[in-house]
């Protein structure tokens, strides 16, 4: 690799919409909820909470929609309404409304496009153009008038792209190591203690007892007057909300509120989505935190058992979960002895997740310094098929 001009040699300078066409997802209301369908006879439909959150609670009729509208593998999906210019592939169903699918011409080729779309500085811009004080709106229009520049040559987009696709194989294969090894803990959890939690006999030493007893138990409140959506020197204490996606992560702030190891459970919408926080944090709407006491449990034992709970909450319009009535929940303490086996297991476990997670966050963040300076030609891939 090595340094060049702003434009370089063999590259072209022109706009988005120039190269690519804009396929539409599928709008759902009383005109055209008929093709929606059932989970045997349809194919997800992929709103942007879906997209985000690998879930799926809709499925529509792939015969009733446009066929641009179905996504399949390496299909880039650009989302245009509230959370504006996530971008999306290797997803598998039919796009609803609030994204775009976008469709590269000959002269791109899909991995190039998809790398291009991830640069922050299209981010940034979307939020600009995009129309709506209270919800963004990105309209056609609007994204058409992003500036791209590419390499003409097509094996020079591919190897550009392949550097960049190298950090997230190696992303996703520790992410894929964190799952493995939590889901070795949560399977010695459940062969432990699994049984006992609808169980009249217990062990000698075991009991159970109220969960407010057990922990302290607090409601996020308001986010912080000073915080940044990005992190930085200055902001960089997490800011965590009700949300799924990404952890609830909403953005970062200077000065922590949670120090202690903890546990974090989402009180309204997605009621019960339970999170393990070790580095100090801020909780805001409605996340209510679980910081156990140590002389009954540890804070991966509470998460683990809080993970497999049946948690619910309470109201007729929306669904919510409060303090007053969470801490009357009741909880399995087991033996001093067997607390400690599990909290040396699960410790050990954690350990190596969080030295993962340290890797990942050093990829992510080499990546994105990388990222820019590919794409606009500043560094060069030389190892190409010219």
């Amino acid at each position: 690799m090595s340094s060049v001009n702003d434009i370089p040699s063999g590259w072209l300078e022109t706009t988005i919409g120039e190269l690519v066409e804009l396929a539409q997802g599928v709008a759902i209301n009383a005109k055209t909820n008929h093709v929606l369908s059932d989970k045997e006879n349809g194919i997800p439909l992929l709103k942007i909470n879906n997209l985000l959150n690998n879930t799926i609670d809709q499925y529509a009729n792939p015969e009733l929609v446009p066929k641009q509208s179905i996504i399949h593998k390496n299909d880039i999906i650009f989302t245009r309404t509230g959370q504006v210019g996530e971008v999306l592939k290797n997803k598998y169903g039919i796009l609803h409304n609030n994204s775009f699918k976008v469709i590269p011409n000959k002269e791109l080729h899909w991995s190039y496009l998809y790398w291009y779309l991830k640069d922050i500085r299209v981010y940034n811009y979307v939020q600009k153009v995009a129309a709506g004080s209270v919800q963004k709106d990105l309209n056609h229009g609007a994204f058409k008038t992003i500036e791209f520049k590419y390499p003409k040559n097509i094996e020079e987009q591919i190897a550009i792209a392949n550097i960049l696709t190298a950090f997230d194989d190696k992303i996703e294969n520790l992410k894929a190591q964190n799952n493995t090894l939590e889901q070795t803990a949560q399977t010695i959890f459940k062969e432990w203690f699994g049984k006992y939690q609808v169980s009249d006999e217990l062990p000698d030493g075991w009991r159970f007892m109220q969960l407010d007893k057990v922990s302290l138990l607090s409601a996020g409140g308001d986010k912080p007057k000073e915080f940044s959506k990005e992190k930085s020197d200055s902001f960089g204490v997490p800011i965590y909300s009700n949300g799924i996606s990404k952890n609830g992560l909403y953005g970062y702030t200077d000065k922590p509120k949670i120090k202690e190891e903890s546990v974090t459970i989402s009180a309204r919408g997605t009621i019960g989505f339970v999170c393990l926080r070790r580095e100090p944090y801020v909780p805001i709407v409605r996340l209510i935190v679980s910081i156990p006491n140590q002389k009954f449990l540890s804070s991966k034992y509470l998460y683990f058992y809080l993970k497999n709970m049946n948690i619910s909450g309470t109201g007729t319009t929306q669904q919510q979960l409060t303090v007053p009535a969470f801490k009357k929940a009741e909880i399995l303490i087991p033996s001093i002895k067997k607390m400690e086996e599990f909290t040396l297991i699960s410790n050990s476990v954690f350990n190596k997740i969080w030295i993962n997670n340290s890797q990942i966050q050093t990829l992510k963040k080499t990546r994105d310094v990388l990222l820019p300076k590919l794409m606009s030609g500043k560094v060069r891939v030389n190892n190409f098929k010219d």
